[in-house]
């Protein structure tokens, strides 16, 4: 009897046959359909914000003057009242707290209070015309959601806790994008830096320079078919030297002056907007409002409709509007609202690839869009390897994936010329020199010029 109850207790610690480990590993597959759950109801909201922006503006545009100064600055004055630690995209603070070692101050910043107001935030900002996103949100959202599984289940080490934010944060990328290899990428090359850039640069290298030859030896061909669209050698590679460096340059321009003016503005208007965020906030929300006047309405929301039909060779967006994309992304995010920055960079990238298109006439327009994504993206958040993966995945156009890792690396060694910290380890850094300047661990603005530095 003392032999069988031996072997029972020893069946029951095996790692297969455990019932507590079973339980956990239920739990955690049950945390992350939830987060994949949160995701789509969040895009599916996301949607009907922006319907509700258009119709409010469908008759007289103008009335986004109103409209969007009220949205910013009842969205700051929420966040600052109500859902403190909500501001921003939600990337750094994910980020933040995978380098916090005391699970108590982990847990305020990834709180599921935060995490509903991130969510409802961003929709009060694409609400609004904001030009933001919502796949960074759900980053933090999915974090927060693997993070309170984990205090439910009282797993007792921090590494294990470590391990469900970052799964929750790379299923909120997985889950935004409809990218389950882009959502590991990321959690391995942004989140935990596990992947170090050095080490990430020479293995994206080797693997460009293998791809040339083969094109060069073989042609261009895939293993189970054939796209529609691609970049044969030669002249058109043109192309990729040309959206590299100009792409990755105004990436790399996009994060720091984000960087430089987060740290604080100088004179009396620093003074003015640290003592008044929310009139900054609102003004931050006119100019946004004038500058979608001047774009016909093409600069609000995320862009993912104009990144669409550029992508799919439906339009051609003016010259201006990649400019002025670039500056209602930026004013958001400096506002101080809740909102990403993802989901502008493609559709910014995509049209700067498609006003390139004009001047590499030999070279497929939608070949190019697709260039300008990889190079932009990945020299605004200088994580290339999650920017060809991302593009490739949400485009399912194998044939132009060498050309679009030679972009993606070119656009990342243009941005560390000119942005010599990644964006997001900038913020991250920010946040916790400041929990620990306070002693505790408690969210901090990573988007306001008042707090920032």
């Amino acid at each position: 009897m003392k032999i069988n109850r031996r072997v029972l207790r020893a069946w029951r610690q095996l790692p297969l046959t455990s019932p507590r480990l079973w339980a956990r590993r239920l739990a955690f597959w049950l945390g992350a359909i939830m987060v994949a759950l949160v995701a789509i109801a969040f895009a599916n909201l996301a949607d009907w914000a922006q319907d509700g922006f258009t119709w409010m503006t469908g008759s007289h545009h103008w009335f986004a003057l109103f409209i969007a100064p009220a949205g910013f600055a009842l969205s700051v004055l929420l966040t600052q009242r109500v859902f403190p630690g909500a501001q921003g995209s939600g990337i750094p603070q994910v980020i933040a707290a995978m380098q916090m070692k005391d699970p108590r101050a982990v847990a305020r910043v990834l709180s599921l209070r935060v995490g509903l107001g991130k969510v409802l935030l961003t929709l009060l900002g694409l609400l609004s015309g904001a030009s933001i996103g919502r796949e960074g949100p759900t980053v933090q959202v999915g974090a927060s959601i693997m993070q309170a599984l984990g205090q439910a289940l009282r797993l007792p080490r921090l590494e294990t806790q470590r391990g469900l934010v970052l799964a929750g944060g790379a299923a909120g990328v997985a889950a935004a994008f409809n990218t389950p290899l882009a959502g590991i990428v990321f959690a391995i090359e942004e989140l935990s830096h596990s992947f170090e850039s050095r080490t990430s640069g020479m293995v994206l290298t080797a693997v460009i320079l293998g791809g040339i030859a083969t094109l060069a030896l073989s042609g261009n061909y895939t293993y189970f078919g054939v796209t529609s669209v691609g970049l044969p050698l030669g002249a058109g590679w043109f192309a990729v030297l040309l959206c590299g460096v100009i792409g990755g340059g105004l990436g790399g321009a996009f994060s720091q002056s984000l960087i430089v003016i987060t740290r604080g503005v100088p004179g009396r208007a620093g003074q003015w907007i640290r003592r008044h965020p929310i009139g900054f906030a609102a003004l931050c929300g006119l100019l946004i409002a004038i500058i979608g006047l001047l774009s016909g309405g093409a600069t609000y929301g995320t862009g993912y409709a104009q990144a669409k039909m550029l992508v799919e060779g439906n339009s051609r967006l003016p010259v201006t509007f990649f400019i002025l994309k670039f500056l209602a992304s930026a004013l958001s995010y400096l506002s101080g609202i809740p909102g990403g920055i993802f989901a502008p960079s493609l559709a910014v990238g995509a049209s700067l690839g498609s006003w390139l298109a004009h001047f590499l006439p030999h070279s497929p327009a939608r070949a190019i869009v697709l260039l300008g994504m990889a190079g932009y993206f990945a020299g605004v958040v200088q994580a290339p390897i999650t920017a060809f993966v991302i593009v490739l995945e949400m485009t399912a156009n194998q044939q132009m994936t060498i050309p679009i890792m030679a972009t993606a690396m070119l656009g990342y060694a243009t941005s560390r010329l000119i942005c010599r910290r990644p964006f997001y380890s900038v913020l991250a850094r920010r946040f916790l020199r400041s929990a620990e300047a306070m002693n505790v661990a408690k969210p901090q603005p990573e988007t306001t010029t008042a707090e920032a530095g």
